[in-house]
């Protein structure tokens, strides 16, 4: 690993340029400088398995590669060459494709209950045309979301919610309503503050904590005895809890569910799928006002939905599941030893589940702290470790795994310094900073 040596002068005027000419500096806000420390990579110029390197020459392990969206990962041959195979024959043609049919019933043979899918080509459209469908189907306005769930969408009626709603007409998030998760009080409370108002309750079926027995079925069912209906938002965990999702996982089938990052290796392909009664009236066989559910120029361009396939062919024919629970267990036990020989058992951990895996850094005090985030993470890269989290992917190996046990080790002794001396002492720079905030 050569990630010890400082950045280049090439790649920092690189980064200004580019703050010259993008907003925030690149075009995913959580890939933003201020979300890594100084010395993290400006940019990565390509990736191998889960290593990465940037343009200059340094080589990382990367973790949560491509925002959770590589679980397969960088330049993985099976998908390149199925897609650069549909390259030769044309990506958009004036009809639909053969290949659209091929990976709408791949996906729906691996997720229960979904009888019909649209494709699109991200997360927030795939989500808000659920919303939209949901509203069309109950004839009412108002949604209910997860408020412990960090991010939905870029469609206002989100982004209206959280900490940087500038641009956003204030009427839009007044139709948005909060619950906590597993608080079953909570929900009950907005479905009778709003009766017969509610079309759905979007959440994830899980994050950072496992629902409580029967959590699941329960909102399903206060969802149904309200006339609204449930939405999973799998973007995270489609592919990674279950080759069926979370609702696979976990038994509980929603009325609508959207899916994207794993479901094409990175390649730019979500979905909307679900019941058909709701699923069809974005189509024209039946009887009721039409909805202008997903329809974009680009949502079905044939060499992604061909790197769907074969990313999903790939999960049939391999255990990519049960390596990403293994290599997640594996290094869950290696970073919870290393904190506790540090005496940093308090402060160091990680949580959510092995195949997505999420580390937390806490003062002296036990409160969580972005400055000591940010340290660990330096440490991290330091040592060759791009990790602005511990999600892993197939082609993390057990080698991989343990140089980076290695480097959290390494990491810590400096974190135990700065508990002792001080974090400002031992930081390059500004610590990371929270996406949604209202000012730079």
């Amino acid at each position: 690993m050569t990630a010890a040596l400082p950045v280049s002068e090439l790649a920092r005027r690189m980064q200004r340029r580019a703050h010259l000419l993008i907003p925030g500096g690149a075009h995913t806000y959580a890939k933003g400088d201020d979300q890594f420390p100084e010395n993290a990579p400006p940019f990565i110029v390509r990736g191998q398995g889960c290593h990465a390197w940037d343009v200059d020459g340094r080589e990382y392990i990367e973790y949560g590669m491509g925002l959770r969206a590589v679980t397969l990962g960088h330049a993985f041959a099976p998908v390149v060459e199925a897609a650069a195979r549909q390259l030769q024959h044309g990506i958009n043609f004036t009809r639909p494709a053969p290949v659209e049919l091929e990976c709408a019933e791949t996906l729906l043979s691996l997720i229960p209950g979904a009888e019909m899918v649209k494709f699109c080509k991200d997360g927030s459209h795939a989500v808000d045309g659920a919303l939209r469908l949901a509203r069309a189907a109950t004839g009412r306005e108002q949604v209910a979301i997860c408020a412990d769930h960090p991010f939905f969408s870029t469609g206002d009626w989100f982004i209206g919610t959280v900490d940087m709603p500038a641009g956003i007409p204030a009427a839009v998030p007044r139709l948005v309503h909060r619950f906590a998760y597993q608080d079953r009080a909570a929900l009950e409370a907005l479905f009778a503050a709003h009766p017969g108002q509610i079309a759905c309750v979007l959440m994830e079926a899980a994050r950072l904590d496992e629902p409580e027995p029967g959590y699941l079925q329960w909102v399903k069912d206060t969802c149904h005895a309200h006339g609204a209906l449930l939405v999973f938002d799998e973007m995270i965990t489609g592919f990674r809890w279950h080759l069926g999702g979370a609702q696979g996982a976990y038994g509980v089938t929603p009325d609508l569910a959207t899916f994207g990052k794993a479901l094409a290796n990175g390649f730019s392909v979500s979905a909307l799928a679900g019941r058909r009664e709701f699923m069809r009236l974005g189509g024209f066989d039946h009887d009721r006002e039409r909805v202008f559910l997903l329809s974009t120029t680009h949502g079905a361009q044939t060499h992604e939905l061909a790197a769907a396939i074969a990313t999903m062919r790939f999960y049939r024919e391999h255990p990519v599941v049960d390596t990403l629970y293994a290599r997640g267990r594996r290094l869950r036990e290696g970073v919870a030893q290393a904190a506790a020989a540090a005496g940093l058992g308090a402060q160091v951990g990680v949580v959510s589940r092995d195949c997505n895996l999420l580390f937390t850094t806490r003062d002296a005090q036990g409160q969580p702290s972005q400055p000591l985030r940010t340290l660990f993470m330096q440490e991290l890269v330091r040592h060759g470790i791009l990790a602005p989290s511990f999600v892993v992917s197939w082609s993390h190996s057990e080698a991989d795994i343990d140089r980076t046990v290695e480097a959290v080790a390494q990491a810590l002794a400096v974190y135990a310094q700065a508990l002792d001396g001080g974090v400002g002492r031992f930081l390059e720079g500004r610590p990371v900073q929270p996406v949604f905030r209202r000012f730079a």
